[in-house]
C-alpha cells in the first residue's frame, strides 16, 4: 500500500511538473486578455477564466484517455508528439502570443477559456501520458497545478531563466514520458519485450541530442 502511494505521489508530481513547464504561454493569454479591465474585474476574469480553462482541459484529458484504450498506435504517436512537444520546449519558441486585450469581463473570460484550450493541447498530452492514462491523477494534477500556474507563473518564469538546467530536466522528463507511452502500445509489446528500459532511454537521448543539435545549428547561423 506505501508502494501504492508513493507512486501516485511520484505521477503527480511528474504531471505538475510538465504542466507548469509547459505552462508559460498560458499564463501571458490570461495576462493580456485581462490586460484592459478596471482592476476590480481583472481578479474575476483570472478567476473565472482559470475555472473555465481547467474544465476545458478536463474534456480534452477525458477524451484522450478513452482514445488510449480505443484507437490502434494512439499510445504510439502520443508517445512521438511528446517528442517533438520537448524539443520545442527545450530549443524555445520563436512565436510570440497575440492575444487581443478585452474591455468587458464576459469578453476576458471568453478570451482566456478559447485562447487557454487552444493552447494547451500539449500540456494534456503530456500529463496524461505521465499519468498513464489514470484520469483522477490527471484530475488531481490539473487541480493543483493550474491555479499555481495562473498566480505564480513569473515566478517559475524568473526561476526557470536563472536555472536552465531545470528546463533540460523537464525537456527529460517529458522524453522518459513519451517513452513510457511507446512501450505501452500494445502493437509494438511484441517487438521491444524485455527491451523497455532500452526504448525509455533512448528517447531521453535522442530528445536531448536532436535539441543539441538545433541549438548549435542556430548558433552557427546567428
Amino acid at each position: 500500500m506505501e508502494f501504492l502511494e508513493v507512486a501516485t505521489w511520484i505521477t503527480i508530481s511528474k504531471i505538475i511538473l510538465i504542466d507548469i513547464l509547459l505552462a508559460g504561454d498560458n499564463a501571458v493569454v490570461i495576462g493580456m486578455a485581462a490586460g484592459k479591465l478596471a482592476p476590480e474585474l481583472q481578479k474575476k476574469a483570472v478567476i473565472w477564466g482559470t475555472v473555465g480553462a481547467i474544465v476545458m482541459r478536463l474534456v480534452f484529458a477525458t477524451l484522450l484517455v478513452e482514445a488510449l484504450t480505443l484507437i490502434p498506435l494512439i499510445h504510439l504517436g502520443g508517445g512521438l508528439v511528446l517528442v517533438w512537444i520537448a524539443i520545442q520546449l527545450l530549443k524555445g519558441g520563436d512565436e510570440d502570443a497575440h492575444i487581443e486585450a478585452k474591455n468587458s469581463l464576459m469578453g476576458a473570460i471568453w478570451t482566456i477559456i478559447v485562447a487557454d484550450a487552444m493552447m494547451s493541447i500539449d500540456n494534456v498530452i503530456g500529463v496524461v501520458g505521465a499519468a498513464k492514462g489514470h484520469l483522477e491523477l490527471v484530475i488531481a494534477g490539473m487541480l493543483i497545478t493550474v491555479p499555481i500556474i495562473v498566480f505564480c507563473s513569473t515566478l517559475f518564469a524568473r526561476i526557470i531563466n536563472k536555472f536552465p538546467v531545470i528546463l533540460w530536466a523537464g525537456g527529460a522528463l517529458l522524453g522518459w514520458v513519451a517513452g513510457e507511452m511507446i512501450v505501452e502500445d500494445p502493437f509494438l509489446v511484441p517487438y521491444i519485450q524485455g527491451e523497455e528500459l532500452l526504448v525509455k532511454v533512448g528517447t531521453v537521448f535522442f530528445v536531448l541530442v536532436v535539441t543539441g543539435m538545433i541549438k548549435i545549428w542556430k548558433k552557427r547561423d546567428a
